[in-house]
């Protein structure tokens, strides 16, 4: 399974759901996706886009200083 990159670290809300949104709309249904963010909110922003708009969020991983989230693109 091949994912495609967004490096969102540093940018703050409403930016990261934002542009999620804006790269998976450019995205073929069924395509892969993975977002690194720093944005505490993130954590609530992106799982909500996704559930709203239709996306599957495989997983969310967080380390000490980043979230990770993979996304597969919806119909």
């Amino acid at each position: 399974m091949e994912f495609k990159q967004l490096d969102l670290k540093g940018l703050n809300c409403p930016l990261p759901v934002m542009k999620t949104r804006r790269a998976l709309g450019r995205m073929a249904p069924g395509e892969h996706l993975e977002v690194w963010a720093t944005d505490p909110m993130s954590q609530i922003d992106i799982p909500h886009m996704c559930n709203q708009d239709g996306h599957r969020l495989l997983e969310t991983v967080s380390d000490a200083d980043c979230l990770v989230f993979r996304i597969v693109r919806g119909t």
